[in-house]
């Protein structure tokens, strides 16, 4: 661990959801994990599970073909691409929500991650509906040149319509790393910020403002905690509570669950 030299088993940190179980560092999560932790047991319906990347610039390194690395993190991970999106319950409460996996091509943006993710925010603005992004990316994704830095701006103009047109609510979580142009664009555009501890946040690493602007970066200045005392996020929640202050942050924003609406009915 980066915070304490002890050695975890695998039992021992899946029992304490990816905790150290000396320190409470928090490891990492793929996004089938997420959603367990998140979402109420059965009540997990994916979204455009099907939508699968192309190769739309013909991208090709010397090592292999955009095509062939898909293939690979697509069996390597069981998902067809970074991101998993879908409805659900969050304690009751009717949610959408999306959840990135840096397992994926270290949870790059492209084209298919970006539509994914804007067609949740249409949904969740047709249907009323409270929204969760939870954000682990390096950024956009290099294989498909510009089209990836255009999903930054669609998924942005449907994050304003819903949440300046609509007035719905949306809860960003940032996990760690978020970085690129998943920082630049729906990981700060949340009515609540809300980041994991020491969770690293930036736009551009270290080595690359080095080697363009000439300058060192302070070694804590892109941590959650750095961020928060600037303002650049709104509060830092341990996982083990995080469910709980999202459920708050819905019910102060007059999302209920179902059982108190069948109630008050």
């Amino acid at each position: 661990m980066p915070t304490c030299s002890e050695v975890n088993l695998p039992p021992v940190s899946k029992s304490k959801i990816n905790l150290c179980n000396y320190c409470g560092y928090h490891l990492k999560m793929d996004s089938s994990e997420r959603i367990e932790f998140s979402i109420d047991s059965g009540t997990w319906n994916p979204m455009d599970e099907d939508m699968i990347s192309n190769d739309p610039i013909k991208f090709h390194s010397a090592e292999e073909s955009y095509k062939n690395r898909i293939d690979f993190y697509q069996i390597r991970t069981g998902l067809t691409e970074a991101v998993q999106t879908g409805t659900g319950q969050l304690n009751g409460i009717p949610v959408a929500i999306g959840i990135m996996d840096f397992n994926f091509m270290g949870g790059s943006m492209g084209s298919v991650v970006g539509e994914k993710i804007t067609r949740l925010v249409e949904y969740a603005t047709n249907q009323l509906l409270p929204l969760i992004l939870v954000c682990s990316s390096g950024g956009a994704r290099m294989q498909e040149g510009s089209l990836s830095l255009m999903q930054m701006a669609k998924i942005s103009s449907a994050l304003y319509y819903y949440q300046t047109i609509k007035k719905l609510f949306y809860v960003s979580i940032l996990t760690s790393p978020t970085t690129g142009g998943v920082t630049a664009s729906f990981g700060m555009l949340g009515d609540i910020i809300i980041a994991e501890p020491k969770t690293y946040i930036a736009f551009a690493g270290k080595r690359v403002i080095r080697q363009t602007l000439k300058r060192l970066i302070p070694g804590n200045s892109q941590i959650s905690e750095s961020l928060l005392r600037r303002g650049f996020i709104d509060s830092i929640v341990p996982r083990r509570f995080l469910k709980g202050v999202v459920t708050e942050l819905f019910q102060f924003h007059n999302f209920f669950s179902l059982a108190k609406k069948k109630l008050w009915n």
